[in-house]
């Protein structure tokens, strides 16, 4: 796996945040690493998520989060703080694919999104089970 994109970050040696996967490498290549490195995975797919609602729902249902989710920004916030039911013993990945066209859609929700990312990332930092969100790349037209 040393020549695995992410190793460096499941080693340790680099500090997981949020990041971007190639386009051209397939997706499941970074779930796969990542299990075997012996984070917990999750695919946050937003095909056909087209607003606020569905993103919140795919978000809950992915990450698992409790039921008294408020599918809110705050609360989506509040979530990533505690990832309580979504247990981890050395780190988590959540790779997000498919989020080209809601972003598009949506610029600034996707920007809220991203902020909402990039704090929860940072704050796990300093833990034994950082969180890296992965961006996947869209292939070149």
């Amino acid at each position: 796996m040393t020549d695995h994109p992410l190793a460096p970050v499941f080693a340790g040696r680099t500090p997981a945040g949020v990041l971007s996967w190639p386009a051209d490498l397939p997706a499941e290549r970074a779930l796969e690493a990542a299990r075997d490195a012996g984070w917990e995975a999750a695919d946050l797919d937003l095909t056909d998520v087209s607003d606020r609602a569905g993103l919140m729902t795919a978000c809950a249902t992915v990450m698992r989060f409790p039921d008294y989710f408020g599918a809110n920004w705050d609360a989506l916030a509040d979530c990533l703080g505690d990832l309580g039911g979504w247990p981890a013993s050395r780190g988590r990945l959540l790779l997000v694919r498919n989020w080209q066209e809601y972003a598009a859609a949506r610029p600034e929700e996707w920007n809220t999104l991203q902020e909402i990312f990039a704090d929860a990332a940072a704050s796990w930092r300093e833990t034994d089970t950082g969180l890296a969100v992965v961006m996947v790349l869209a292939a070149a037209p």
